[in-house]
């Protein structure tokens, strides 16, 4: 029988929990007092189990915490942290069980619902994951008022919530939780803009409010600002240096600002505590093939496949390598999933990609495409790209973007020689020539840079705000902004520049779109224009899943209007850009290497390096799906493979219409 504690005891329990947070040290000792006056107490023993896990003491946490959970078993808490402890120790199955039995036992334990949410999620299962993120964010809320809002977030109500939560706002403005559940709502409906700006502010007014620090450095991330990202994580693992998710993300962050060394070392850790957790072996596999270590990824995604054999995103991974075989087990292994009907659509059309990649390499040309084009339709019906916008976009970009708008323009901008853009469509030999001047003494190769495209999107928003659009504000802006926005990209981008050469590489192929754009903030940058076969290049996307970006890429005629929006606005800007853009025909370079790469040296105004020919030597990390190819030699192989299939390609022949010929400019 447990003796019942006196006033100052319990006083002495509730000091001891508060302290567990940011002392557990001073709450062990707080507990270990306590126990030495009722050595049973089991909240007591509670603390003592915490204190001792979030000192690094698992083990000793789990001999308290198990007969505890025996002697109480609908103790919410003592299974919560029970579950805790098994996860800190590796024993993600049984974490999970216990968890749930915690928030089942008591489903306003949002530490519970937070706890489960972090295990599921590093399990790999993202649908379990996000339910109970969202159960966590229903639960943490404390205030009457916000709980029917945080009702209807779970409930996918969205738009309810978000009347809802204006009005409370408008009432309370400085209320952050309230703003940490509108930027919850503008996340989940991909507003992820709207959702920065919210948790800047919610910050603002509570910096110690770790959840929102995290969502706002989950989003910074999301949105291709990882540099700003890493000062808020480094925060959180300040405070908790174990945490799984802030040491994910943080690795995240890392990879995308090229800093491998370090996001390898923190794959390789959370591996050493959650080794059965596939999608952080996946997250290793790509930074290791980034950096040229292709065995070692090819060894990482197929662990990743051992430990969940229904995850899409492995095997299509493991095919995009371009370099990796799959036997016939792993053939029949994909085939045999798609036919599971509780196979996701994700999962599914990675399968098919995957698949489709396999029979190629097998020879199986009907049902190659066949995979193909399924993984395509499925990935399209989930993004909705709408071709005639593309194509409004330039024609609207065209009338902007005049002889005499730039003439009116001289002088304004940056005046800075640094940056080198690399645009086109992806697949089309962009990675190639990205290799061959990052091999030149005098040139970084960085990666696709979002920052031009940021700052294209923060013009629409400002245009709306007045009543315009992207590109027609651009007329209307002193030459100030235009400057300020050269500097402001090379300010942004300064973080993925790790050699301090004269000049570095944005590769972004969408970035067509804005040379305009580009032209007018970095006037004396280099713009170069990498083009291929319309056919070869189009299919090459076609057959390609591309993680964002590339919404076009999944439907044929979509594929074939934006390639001829895209000749179109090229050949628009060498009429009133004469001589700024250079085009590289990658079917040109493959036939006269040392020519085509004198041309392009003497286009950027660098003097010839052999190196710049032996470019499958560079070292260099290399992030798009042409890692492997451009560290071998130049190959003929990649020019007519779109032959083969050409009994399937008349929709993208007919879309294509006359750039079917004119494509070279």
């Amino acid at each position: 029988m447990v003796e019942a504690p006196s006033g100052s005891m319990a006083q002495a329990i509730d000091r001891a929990a508060l302290l567990l947070a940011t002392d557990p040290t001073s709450a062990e000792q707080q507990a270990r007092a306590i126990l030495q006056r009722a050595p049973s107490d089991p909240r007591a023993l509670l603390i003592l189990a915490s204190a001792r896990r979030r000192q690094g003491d698992p083990a000793g946490a789990r001999a308290l915490l198990e007969p505890l959970a025996k002697a109480y078993p609908q103790a919410a808490h003592t299974r919560y942290e029970l579950g805790e402890t098994l996860a800190a120790l590796g024993q993600v199955d049984a974490a999970i069980a216990l968890l749930r039995q915690a928030v089942s036992l008591n489903p306003q334990l949002a530490e519970g619902w937070r706890a489960l949410g972090d295990q599921l999620f590093l399990l790999g299962d993202a649908k379990a994951a996000e339910n109970a993120f969202a159960q966590h964010l229903r639960a943490s809320v404390r205030d009457p008022r916000l709980k029917v809002v945080a009702a209807s977030i779970s409930a996918g109500r969205l738009s309810d919530a978000e009347r809802l939560l204006h009005t409370h706002l408008t009432a309370a403005p400085n209320d952050a939780q309230a703003m940490a559940l509108l930027a919850d709502v503008f996340a989940r409906q991909v507003r992820r803009g709207d959702a920065e700006v919210v948790l800047e502010r919610c910050l603002e007014i509570d910096p110690e409010f770790d959840g929102a620090r995290f969502s706002y450095a989950h989003i910074l991330y999301q949105r291709q600002k990882a540099a700003l990202a890493l000062p808020h994580i480094e925060q959180l693992l300040a405070r908790s240096p174990r945490d799984p998710a802030y040491r994910n993300l943080m690795a995240a962050c890392l990879a995308f600002i090229g800093d491998y060394d370090r996001a390898i070392h923190l794959y390789e850790d959370l591996l050493a505590d959650y080794g059965k957790q596939p999608k952080i072996w996946l997250n290793y596999g790509h930074a290791l093939r980034t950096v040229g270590r292709a065995d070692a990824a090819i060894a990482a995604y197929k662990q990743c496949i051992t430990l969940a054999p229904d995850l899409g995103d492995a095997y299509w991974s493991l095919a995009n390598l371009k370099v990796a075989s799959f036997s016939d087990e792993e053939m029949a292994t994909m085939a045999a999933q798609l036919k599971r009907p509780q196979v996701g659509d994700e999962d599914r059309l990675h399968l098919n990609y995957a698949l489709g990649k396999a029979l190629e390499d097998a020879g199986d040309t009907q049902a190659s495409f066949e995979h193909y084009a399924e993984g395509a339709r499925l990935r399209s019906v989930s993004l909705g790209y709408i071709a005639a916008e593309t194509t409004a976009l330039v024609r609207r970009t065209k009338a902007v973007f005049t002889r005499e708008a730039f003439a009116r323009r001289e002088g304004a901008g940056s005046p800075s020689r640094a940056p080198i853009f690399i645009v086109g469509l992806p697949r089309a030999g962009s990675t190639l020539v990205e290799q061959i001047l990052a091999s030149h003494s005098a040139v970084e190769g960085t990666m696709e840079l979002p920052d031009i495209g940021l700052i294209a999107h923060d013009l629409e928003r400002a245009a709306r705000r007045a009543g315009s659009s992207y590109p027609e504000i651009l007329p209307g802006l002193p030459s100030d902004d235009l400057t300020a926005m050269g500097e402001r990209f090379l300010a942004d981008t300064l973080v993925h520049r790790k050699l301090g050469r004269p000049h570095f590489i944005d590769k972004m192929p969408n970035n067509f779109q804005n040379v305009g754009l580009i032209h007018l903030i970095l006037p004396n940058a280099r713009i170069i224009d990498a083009r291929r076969h319309p056919m070869a290049s189009c299919f090459s996307a076609f057959k390609q899943h591309f993680a964002e970006g590339q919404a076009f890429s999944y439907d044929q005629s979509d594929l074939g209007q934006y390639y001829r929006d895209y000749v179109d606005l090229m050949a628009h800007f060498d009429v009133v850009l004469p001589g700024v853009v250079h085009r590289v025909i990658y079917d040109d370079l493959v036939e006269d290497t040392e020519g085509q790469v004198r041309r392009l040296l003497d286009y950027c105004r660098l003097p010839f390096e052999a190196a710049c020919l032996d470019f499958h030597n560079n070292a260099r990390a290399v992030r798009t799906v042409s890692s492997e190819q451009v560290r071998r030699p130049i190959f003929r192989d990649g020019l007519d493979q779109w032959r083969r299939y050409e009994p399937w390609l008349e929709p993208l022949k007919t879309a294509l219409g006359p750039a079917l010929e004119g494509w070279r400019g």
